[in-house]
């Protein structure tokens, strides 16, 4: 939701809009003015605009069903039970293997309790039903949706009663119980559980009703999409068109420096350990600094990897290009050597996936020398560190 905020807000102060107008007035003119051109691609705008129109409502229907009915953590769990019903429908299938599907899945279940807490997730239930429910198209919504309607009056909070006070799944010790003991005829027990019926529900109209269509229109954008970008390079042949990375390794190029967001704000380009123990919070599990750390600040015991007036630094900002799934990708400087790790985007640069301002957006770096020293005198590892080559 930050991100979306950040990327908005960055969109916005871009006046993105208004330069993609602009683009494609362009673009359709030079296309108009060309008898050819505009036999080729003279519909193309006008069909991504009613595909993407078309698109709305699939659109719409997919992410209500990830982001509200997949939010219920019954649900999702409740699904892992469709191989022991698959299996237990199989017309050869030996008490074995039924005993050892049961097994796995209640080793499974424990993992899913240990941190799962049923109130919350009922209070969840009740609200996020509800928005996929007032939110999508009644020709989208699944079967189990008429039947709330209907038995109990549209009222979420009711439906919910009978799903965490009769459904197996809502507990560990429901759950153990019916598996431990499970044979092929508890699978009728299984269909007719309340939360497996509502989880069925969604998954089998997502997969009939969304997905079919949604998929459609996806692909439609795609092979559009294909036919825009080599438009381009016939029309507008002076912009520069990079080729598609995805799925290669790629090296993106820029420069260490701060940035200015917005008028009478001005980022440096670095962070040091006075930062990080001016945001430590005890009582957060976020901001959380261990004794350890602590003791290493107080004492300014930072080995040799303290910058030369006596700072230790934590990160920097730089002018790459990155992306999500770029987290992890090792930053070097002009002549190979290993400064850092890249791990994020700073909140005004979330945009660039979208447009790339290189005044203003930032990838963050985990400057290496912070990652010796946590290597170093912090976890004692100093085995590892003659492993390397250390350059100063």
């Amino acid at each position: 939701h930050k991100k979306w905020i950040g990327e908005n807000r960055g969109l916005k102060k871009l006046d993105a809009i208004n330069k993609k107008r602009s683009f494609e007035k362009t673009f359709t003119e030079r296309v108009n003015a060309n008898a050819e051109l505009k036999n080729k691609y003279g519909t193309l705008l006008k069909e991504f605009d009613i595909t993407y129109k078309n698109m709305n409502q699939p659109m719409r229907s997919y992410d209500y069903f990830i982001e509200a009915g997949l939010a219920v953590e019954i649900i999702k769990f409740t699904n892992s039970m469709i191989p022991l019903v698959e299996l237990s429908h199989k017309e050869e299938v030996s008490k074995e293997e039924i005993n050892k599907l049961s097994e796995k899945l209640r080793n499974g279940s424990k993992g899913f309790f240990k941190d799962y807490n049923a109130q919350t997730d009922k209070k969840l239930f009740i609200y996020m039903l509800k928005v996929y429910f007032d939110n999508v198209d009644k020709t989208q919504h699944p079967e189990v949706f008429k039947m709330v309607e209907s038995k109990y009056q549209g009222d979420f909070a009711k439906y919910a009663e009978v799903i965490y006070g009769e459904s197996i799944f809502a507990s560990q010790e429901k759950t153990d119980l019916f598996l431990a003991s499970y044979k092929r005829k508890d699978v009728r027990k299984l269909e007719k559980d309340p939360a497996y019926i509502l989880m069925n529900s969604l998954y089998s109209n997502f997969r009939k009703n969304v997905l079919p269509e949604y998929n459609r229109l996806n692909e439609e954008i795609n092979r559009l999409t294909r036919i825009y970008m080599s438009a381009l390079r016939e029309v507008i042949t002076e912009k520069k068109y990079y080729p598609d990375a995805n799925s290669t390794l790629r090296v993106a190029f820029g420069k260490v420096e701060g940035y200015v967001p917005q008028d009478a704000v001005k980022y440096d380009y670095y962070t040091t350990m006075d930062g990080l123990m001016e945001k430590a919070d005890s009582n957060s599990l976020e901001f959380k600094v261990s004794a350890k750390l602590e003791e290493l600040y107080r004492n300014k015991d930072y080995g040799p990897y303290a910058h030369k007036n006596g700072e230790m630094r934590v990160c920097f900002t730089a002018s790459n290009h990155t992306t999500g799934g770029n987290s992890g990708s090792p930053v070097i400087d002009a002549h190979g050597n290993l400064i850092g790790t890249n791990f994020d985007r700073t909140w005004e640069s979330t945009m660039s996936d979208i447009m790339f301002d290189p005044d203003r957006c930032r990838n963050v770096v985990l400057d290496i020398r912070y990652t010796l020293f946590v290597i170093d005198k912090f976890a004692g590892a100093k085995h590892l560190i003659e492993e390397m080559t250390l350059l100063k």
